[in-house]
């Protein structure tokens, strides 16, 4: 995840220290990501906390919807932090802006780029969700002592969407292709659990959100900080790896398909 280029490859390195001196200007937009989740915290399970009162948790126990809502926030800030360095910047550059015929003159071959960009996407999903993670501690949101193991699971939330959004977005030609990621997350977000539980949807469309890498996501930092831990959230670590290193891969062969001619 984060330690891949270090794992992988010392020039993949110079992927994210290329963004970081791009970034480091650009601090504002970096940092604007996390404020959407902070917008729904402050007006959804906040405001609407004491009119809902208490919700069903993953063990079965009413817990307030404050401790319900937090954890898939979390969760969406982690996805958040990935997406669009994985999307929408990740295309500019590779159509666009060319850095990465550029990138090709030295040393560095196409695989180092996928490692680096998912590196760098899966960096910003953990500074998003550090951040968020301080805010849930604030508001009393972490029920249980399992819950110091919600920031490191969102950084498997942050691989599997970074490393997946540069595979697909490979196949992307034109910039209205992207309009089909807003398509894609914003019914995950709102579907997947996000605001409302699982039971409350139809049985056939609880076997689609169960599908979905975000509601993997939710479903595993929620079992963390309400202490419903059990076998079963082995299940969405390995999704949510599996996700992450299917797309490293394609996106590495998808890279050197489009590149090396």
């Amino acid at each position: 995840m984060i330690v891949l280029s270090a794992l992988g490859s010392r020039r993949a390195g110079r992927v994210i220290e290329r963004n970081y001196y791009f970034y480091r200007r650009q601090w504002l937009m970096f940092a604007s990501g996390l404020l959407e989740p902070l917008f729904y915290l402050g007006t959804v399970a906040l405001g609407l906390s004491g009119l809902v009162g208490d919700v069903v948790g993953p063990d079965g126990q009413a817990i307030s919807y404050v401790a319900f809502v937090t954890p898939a926030l979390l969760a969406v800030s982690a996805m958040n932090g990935a997406i669009f360095d994985a999307t929408f910047a990740f295309y500019f550059k590779l159509n666009f802006q060319k850095t990465y015929d550029a990138m090709l003159a030295t040393p560095v071959d196409p695989a180092d780029i996928a490692l680096g960009e998912v590196s760098w996407a899966q960096l910003r999903s953990a500074v998003y969700g550090l951040g968020f993670m301080v805010v849930m501690v604030a508001v009393g949101a972490v029920l249980s002592p399992w819950g110091l193991l919600a920031w490191p699971a969102s950084l498997l939330i942050g691989f599997a969407f970074g490393a997946a959004g540069i595979a697909l977005t490979s196949y992307m030609r034109t910039w209205q292709d992207l309009e089909y990621v807003g398509l894609a997350l914003q019914p995950m977000f709102l579907c997947s659990t996000t605001f409302f539980p699982l039971s409350t949807f139809p049985r056939e469309m609880q076997l689609i959100v169960q599908c979905t890498p975000l509601y993997q996501g939710v479903a595993l930092i929620r079992g963390l900080t309400t202490g419903a831990v059990e076998v079963g959230l082995l299940g969405h670590v390995a999704y949510l790896v599996v996700l992450g290193v299917v797309g490293l891969v394609v996106a590495s062969r998808r890279l050197e398909k489009l590149m090396i001619k």
